[in-house]
């Protein structure tokens, strides 16, 4: 299983700490380590995965390399994104990057903004989701809510598959109070942590069903893939004409939508 670090955001909702040149993803908000550090460092309770892949925006390239550096964090490169184009296509790029080293793995994608406590219920869900993913099934992570958030996206779950693990009913937006309270009351509704894993080839697939365009400029982009050091560069001209799209808008909903649709979550 492959880690991609999806290290891209702007984390706009936690300014004036976070900044647009210094997102949160880089701060030090708990323990001695950044976000992106711990982030990385918590994939040791997992056994048997891969070097991670960190996916970035090209300005904060230094930035991220020096937080690996100093944390001895070994990877396999540092993707860079000329600006951001939310998350399709910056995971497509991860995916077709490992295919052109002929790797079909099953890519585990995080964001590198998390605070995650419990690390050994992260590990079990982790290795619940490769076990799916492995089968072809798009599979996404989901927390049992506390409250009635308004702040999040959550996930209606349908049967149950096994313990702790559902098939999906829909993808809901972020809702009001009173729909929160709805959700929260009926069991049925998990938030949405923004965590997925699946085969590198099975999320392309899809992608070209759904979302064509973003898969067709990921590959013309990723056709002019340079390497300098640890740092991946892609064609900016060609990315520059990729649609943005979040993964949930451009897969994830539309697969909830199929009859019998591979789609799971893990709780």
């Amino acid at each position: 299983m492959k880690p991609i670090i999806m290290a891209g955001g702007s984390g706009s909702r936690l300014w004036p700490m976070s900044r647009q040149a210094f997102p949160k993803q880089f701060l030090t908000l708990s323990g001695d380590d950044t976000m992106l550090q711990t982030t990385i460092k918590r994939l040791q309770s997992i056994p048997d995965l891969d070097k991670p892949i960190i996916v970035c925006n090209e300005a904060h390239r230094f930035l991220v390399a020096e937080q690996l550096r100093q944390a001895q964090i070994d990877h396999d490169g540092i993707l860079l994104e000329p600006f951001g184009r939310n998350t399709a296509p910056a995971i497509a790029l991860a995916a077709l990057h490992c295919l052109r080293a002929a790797n079909d793995q099953v890519l585990f994608v995080l964001a590198a903004d998390h605070f995650i406590e419990d690390e050994q219920a992260f590990a079990q869900a982790a290795l619940k989701a490769r076990t799916l993913a492995e089968a072809n099934k798009f599979v996404t992570f989901g927390v049992v809510p506390q409250t009635p958030h308004t702040g999040y996206g959550y996930i209606q779950t349908d049967k149950p598959i096994e313990t702790g693990i559902y098939s999906v009913a829909a993808f809901v937006e972020k809702p009001d109070l009173a729909t929160a309270q709805e959700y929260l009351a009926s069991g049925q509704f998990l938030w949405n942590s923004g965590m997925f894993a699946f085969k590198a080839s099975v999320y392309l697939d899809a992608l070209r069903k759904y979302a064509p365009e973003v898969v067709a400029h990921c590959e013309q982009a990723i056709e002019e893939e340079s390497t300098d050091r640890e740092f991946v560069r892609i064609d900016a001209d060609q990315f520059a004409k990729c649609p943005e799209d979040s993964i949930d808008y451009a897969i994830m909903e539309p697969l909830s939508k199929e009859k019998n649709p591979p789609l799971a979550v893990v709780a």
